[in-house]
Parts: structure tokens; sequence; C-alpha cells
């Protein structure tokens, strides 16, 4: 078994612990789950700290990226696209997802084509803060690990010339950024090569050249309508 599947299984086995103790606080949380059940569901795969605190306690669970998308969708945790995982749901938002193996990767590509929606958050240059070290698993990459996925999709993402903080364009809100990257390929780009919607198949791909915008308390009052833009650009890709 190769090093790489060895971590996706691990990862995966982290998922599964991670989605049903989610489950279980959610639940826990004053009836919330109930009054949720006729919101669309969400598949959520992530390596950012969105649904726990790096540690994976329960005293901070969630953040406003997840609270956010609770007034609109139902999020399912998922640790892995296989077609299995992707199977329960219609909507996928990959926010700086890990590496997926090559075989999980052709289970997306055909999901999408089959009808599936994704919305991914390619960080090229991540800044997000973590106390994790170097080389662990559990630490989010430092760029988006494409593996091949995006020159499939006809893009190609470039990290930012000159980092820090900047303004774009998402799902009609300015929203602030740090670091963010510039896409290109042959896909429906924003004029800064920011967003690249693709239309594959029956499906569609939207992309986002950055994932840092969702750590808005980092961002503070210059945040505050990231994640507005982030809902809007949900509900369009649903549209299509």
């Amino acid at each position: 078994m190769t090093p790489a599947r060895r971590t996706a299984l691990a990862l995966a086995g982290l998922g599964l612990i991670a989605a049903a103790t989610y489950g279980l606080s959610r639940a826990q949380d004053s009836g919330v789950a109930e009054q949720r059940t006729d919101r669309p569901k969400l598949l959520l795969l992530t390596s950012l700290p969105l649904i726990f605190p790096e540690d994976f306690g329960l005293d901070h669970a969630g953040s406003p990226a997840l609270d956010a998308l609770e007034t609109r969708y139902r999020p399912v945790p998922i640790s892995v696209t296989s077609a299995s995982d992707l199977d329960k749901g219609t909507l996928l938002l990959m926010a700086h997802p890990p590496a997926q193996t090559p075989e999980d990767l052709v289970a997306l590509d055909q999901w999408v084509r089959d009808g599936g929606k994704v919305l991914l958050l390619a960080d090229p240059a991540l800044e997000w803060p973590s106390e994790r070290p170097l080389g662990d698993p559990l630490r989010p990459a430092p760029m988006f690990t494409d593996t091949g996925l995006l020159s499939h999709w006809g893009l190609r993402l470039d990290a930012p010339g000159v980092r820090g903080a900047s303004e774009r364009t998402l799902g009609g809100e300015i929203i602030q950024s740090l670091s963010p990257g510039r896409l290109s390929g042959g896909c429906a780009l924003s004029g800064d090569g920011f967003v690249a919607r693709c239309k594959l198949g029956e499906g569609t791909a939207t992309v986002v050249a950055d994932a840092d915008f969702l750590d808005v308390d980092r961002l503070g009052a210059r945040g505050r309508d990231n994640l507005a833009g982030l809902l809007t650009e949900l509900g369009e890709l649903e549209s299509r």
C-alpha cells in the first residue's frame, strides 16, 4: 500500500469519526437538528477546522463558516470523494480539501459529469494558521494538492506574485481574501481569474482560487461579507 493510500485511509477513518461526532453534537444543540431536516444536503469535504478545532474537541465545535452554511443547508461531512460518499448528495463544497487518491478523483470527475455540482476552494497559498507540525496529515496543506484534477477540467491555478490581503468578488459580494491565486484556462473565468465556472457533462464545477476568506474570525470586520458571497455562489451553482 502506498503512503498516499495509507494517508487517505487514515483521513477517511477520522472523517467517519468526525461525521458521527458532528451529528451527535448538532443533535444535542437545542433541537436544531430537527429544524434543519427540510434543508438541502450539502456534502462538505475540507482539511480546514470548519467543523471542529484542530484538537477535535467539542467545546468549541463549529465555526462562523459552518454556522452560515447551516442557515441554508444540512452539511454532511465526508472525507474522500469515493463513489459511495458522493452518492449521498448532489451538491458538494470542497474547501481546501486533503489530497485524494487517483481512484477517488476519477469518481469525483464522473460524479460531476453525471450531474453533480461542486464548489472547490483551491488555495495556492494558504495562510490559515495551524498549531500542528509540518508533515502532520491533519495539518492543512500550504497549497491546494492538485494531482491533475484542474488540468483535467481545463484549468491552471497560479500562486500570487505578491502575498497579502486583497479584495475580490464572489457571489456579487466584495470579499476580503489573503494571497488569492489566479485561474486560467478554458472555463468561464472572472476578469481577475479568481473564479472559474466549468460545465462538465451534465454537471458543473465552480473553482475559487482562495480558501482563506472563510477564516472570518481572523479577518474581522473586513470579512463581514465573505460568507454571504459563499452562500450566494452556492445558490447560483445549485440553479445551474
